[in-house]
């Protein structure tokens, strides 16, 4: 009985600071850092995300770090200390292409990063300048088998929109040429002013153009429409089948955040996700809710990670 109650009094004791520091948790600013510009779709589920978690009375900093197709904020967000304050908006291109297409990413996404849970996901679109002849994909691979080709901008390499480009340029077997900005934002703005003929874009970053004419979709890049814009067809029914790259986005953190503070952490973020009016907002800008669990989000980066590496190996991309 005397040796019960020693062993329940350790275990109590090695409780009590675990217990402690999430019960203190959060005990300043928490700091959201996004790999991408102001504008794009990872900054507009951000700052959605972020104005939710002040309603419930958190101080909280959307830091941009463009660069490197997000390895620049991953390796800040390594960088600081592991107390659960720095999170990481991260996306396919952090978590499942750039560590395997690129020379060195300076992490490892499977040792060095945990995942709290999947945001969002929603569908790239296919969109082009009104002055482009092309009203239809099968218009648009036409202009890319031309001598010159096409042009293409993304969010960044590595970003689901070069993804998404790269895998259609291996299908149809068209010249797309890449164009990677340092965030949708800029890409959308060299768009609309014609300096680039087309983009393949986040939902969030391209809805509005699209709704005020200023641009034209010619197709989804996910495996369904969307049900936010039901009437642009995928990529798929227009003569690729198979063909599909969403693009979602997690928050995570550094792998050394104690594990009570993570599952902390996960209780906010799903909480203010599924709040109705940020749902509402999120599906004005084309982007489904998911607020998922802990594992539920390391099953879907790990089959992402699969899909993709299979992807890069076969095409042989390598990206810079």
């Amino acid at each position: 009985m005397f040796r019960r109650s020693l062993i329940g009094s350790a275990a109590a004791a090695a409780l009590a600071p675990a217990v402690s520091r999430a019960q203190s948790f959060p005990s300043k600013q928490l700091r959201l850092l996004v790999g991408f510009a102001a504008g794009g779709g990872g900054d507009i589920v951000a700052r959605i995300l972020a104005q939710e978690l002040t309603r419930n009375g958190m101080s909280v900093l959307v830091d941009n770090k463009p660069g490197a197709g997000g390895n620049l904020a991953a390796r800040e967000a390594l960088r600081a200390p592991a107390d659960g304050h720095t999170v990481l908006m991260a996306n396919v291109g952090i978590m499942s292409v750039n560590p395997y297409a690129m020379k060195d990413v300076g992490y490892d996404p499977v040792t060095d990063i945990v995942p709290v849970c999947i945001a969002v996901d929603f569908s790239n679109v296919l969109v082009v300048h009104p002055s482009v002849p092309a009203k239809t994909l099968a218009e648009y691979i036409a202009l890319g088998k031309r001598p010159e080709g096409i042009e293409y901008g993304s969010s960044g390499v590595g970003g689901a929109g070069h993804l998404a480009g790269e895998l259609l340029k291996a299908r149809s077997g068209a010249k797309l040429i890449h164009v990677p900005f340092r965030g949708g934002g800029p890409a959308m703005n060299d768009l609309v002013a014609g300096h680039v003929p087309s983009v393949i874009a986040s939902a969030p970053t391209a809805t509005g153009f699209m709704r005020e004419g200023r641009i034209r979709a010619l197709a989804v890049t996910g495996a369904r429409r969307s049900p936010f814009d039901p009437d642009i067809p995928t990529i798929a029914e227009q003569g690729y089948p198979g063909y599909a790259a969403t693009n979602w986005y997690a928050i995570v953190v550094a792998s050394k955040t104690p594990p009570e503070i993570v599952t902390t952490l996960h209780g906010i973020i799903t909480k203010a996700l599924k709040a109705p009016e940020v749902r509402d907002a999120y599906a004005k800008q084309g982007i489904e809710t998911v607020a998922s669990t802990q594992a539920e989000a390391a099953a879907h980066i790990a089959r992402e990670t699969e899909i993709w590496k299979k992807v890069i190996a076969d095409a042989g991309i390598r990206l810079e």
